[in-house]
């Protein structure tokens, strides 16, 4: 049984140990999510530490999926801090651990982040993720349209650089 569930500034400080473990996972299973190997607990707890003022004042937003051994997935909603920009966010960090593929956690994830950002005001959401990988297919059979490809763009856990496809979703309130 997996439950998706908003995290509060409280609790996302007392799953920052989770989410390391997680973007652990993510990159060392390849994901490009913009850090290279090796890459540590430390490094990751650090880096969602950082991330910290920004879900106080809910300019970022983060959800979890946990099952019964913790945050096995998760997704952030970056809100657009321009005032002639309100109507737009961004999804970033869409991970799930390398166990829980295959799964649907991801589209699970996505659809709360809708629901969020539709709730925020935000009826437009970015995305961008490396060309030809399996989340790039998640979106384009999740009603994202590609709007280009950038060569070269990021590179991989291995520093190798990749294309990455840029996607954006208008959001309706029916879905």
């Amino acid at each position: 049984m997996h439950t998706i569930d908003r995290l509060s500034a409280e609790e996302f400080d007392a799953s920052v140990k989770d989410l390391a473990n997680l973007l652990v996972d993510a990159v060392d299973s390849g994901a490009s999510v913009g850090f290279l190997t090796p890459f540590g607990h430390e490094a990751a707890a650090a880096w969602w530490r950082a991330q910290a003022p920004a879900v106080a004042d809910g300019s970022l937003v983060v959800w979890t999926c946990r099952d019964g051994s913790g945050i096995n997935a998760t997704v952030s909603l970056a809100l657009a801090r321009k005032p002639n920009a309100r109507h737009r966010a961004e999804i970033v960090k869409l991970m799930v651990h390398r166990d829980a593929r295959g799964q649907g956690l991801s589209r699970a994830l996505l659809a709360a982040a809708e629901r969020g950002a539709l709730a925020a005001g935000a009826g437009l959401l970015l995305l961008d993720t490396e060309t030809g990988s399996t989340a790039e297919h998640v979106y384009l059979t999740g009603g994202w349209t590609r709007y280009g490809i950038v060569p070269d763009y990021a590179g991989s856990p291995d520093g190798t650089l990749q294309d990455c496809s840029f996607f954006y979703k208008h959001l309706t309130a029916a879905g």
